[in-house]
């Protein structure tokens, strides 16, 4: 299975893409807004709004043997902690050997900005290269997960 969270995930096209190709079953969680897919491999689960109820949603089902993509660190570490691989929407994969430098340099910079109110700037823009890394590494995680 392969949980997203949807709201902001510039690669739901190519999950669910690649998703077909191997037959793996997609959850696309979202607070709204997005069109449900006709692909029968493909549900979308809307929850309500609020802070962090898709990641809730996610972090209760994730498990060993799933894929969760992600952006959100905090997701990302519980899902990791439940035995789920989780990868970044640009490939990066996030890991029990990463994943603590990935939650401290969250805090770190919530910190900066918290102390510069006039930081500005955010990260870099999403690129083909992105994509590209993404796409590699989705084939990784399944054919992984595929062999057990």
């Amino acid at each position: 299975m392969i949980y997203v969270d949807a709201d902001a995930c510039p690669v739901k096209g190519e999950i669910e893409r690649v998703a077909t190709r191997h037959r793996v079953p997609v959850t696309l969680v979202a607070n709204g807004g997005l069109r449900p897919s006709q692909n029968p491999l493909v549900e979308t689960v809307y929850v309500p709004e609020g802070p962090d109820a898709a990641d809730m949603w996610i972090a209760e089902r994730a498990s060993a043997g799933d894929i969760v993509v992600t952006a959100d660190i905090p997701l990302a570490a519980r899902c990791v902690e439940g035995g789920a691989a989780v990868l970044k929407p640009n490939g990066e994969a996030l890991t029990a050997v990463n994943i603590g430098n990935a939650l401290a340099t969250r805090d770190l910079m919530a910190d900066l900005r918290a102390a510069d109110p006039f930081r500005q700037g955010g990260g870099r823009a999403f690129s083909k290269a992105d994509r590209s890394r993404f796409l590699q590494a989705l084939e990784d995680a399944l054919r992984r997960a595929a062999r057990g």
